[in-house]
């Protein structure tokens, strides 16, 4: 293998060695833990290494909010695939509830201003995508024409965010989270269908 080769492959490697030990200090210890003295200390480089990779902690913190995005879509495509269209929409909704409650810290800095609000949603484009396609698909499917589409993606995505932030209370919980996003996303398709206005 060609020395370049083999440098690149180790920068990669050591890349991933440095964001899978700052995605688990993230998940089991919160994000007032991710430093970039405490993830040196448990991939054992020094810290000048870490800076080789990431500019800053806030350019390691964005490489995780893409990461989660990722994983999200991940969990998400298996429910994408129900064909029953309807069903398919409230197996979404609660997948992406219970990924909030699998990973809070994760997915407390998937949604906070951790980082740049524009790079956040480059991040989440995807995901978005994802939910954009299946309301499109909703709505030819039962030939509902959304006086804004837009707002009715806002919609869905601030109902769905409100809900996981509401699973990590402890009243609530997130078993019971994911059953109120289902309902909620039912209701609003509910209202959508008769074209009643959401606040009706």
């Amino acid at each position: 293998m060609p020395t370049s080769a083999r440098r690149a492959r180790e920068r990669a490697s050591t890349r991933e060695r440095i964001v899978e030990a700052a995605l688990h200090i993230l998940e089991n210890e919160g994000v007032t833990a991710l430093t970039i003295r405490r993830i040196a200390t448990a991939v054992e480089y020094s810290a000048p290494v870490v800076y080789q990779h990431f500019a800053n902690k806030d350019a390691l913190v964005l490489e995780l909010v893409a990461h989660g995005y990722r994983l999200m879509m991940a969990e998400l495509q298996q429910a994408a695939e129900e064909p029953d269209i309807d069903r398919r929409f409230l197996l979404l909704a609660s997948e992406s509830v219970r990924f909030a409650g699998e990973h809070p810290h994760l997915y407390q800095v998937m949604n906070d201003n951790t980082v740049d609000a524009d790079e956040r949603l480059r991040a989440a484009a995807p995901t978005i995508g994802l939910l954009r396609e299946l309301l499109t698909t909703w709505s030819d499917a039962h030939d509902v024409v959304l006086a804004d589409f837009d707002e009715a993606c806002d919609i869905v995505w601030g109902t769905l965010s409100g809900i996981a932030s509401l699973g990590r209370i402890g009243t609530v919980g997130n078993e019971r989270a994911q059953q109120l996003a289902q309902k909620a996303m039912h209701t609003l398709l509910r209202g959508w269908r008769a074209d009643l206005p959401v606040n009706a």
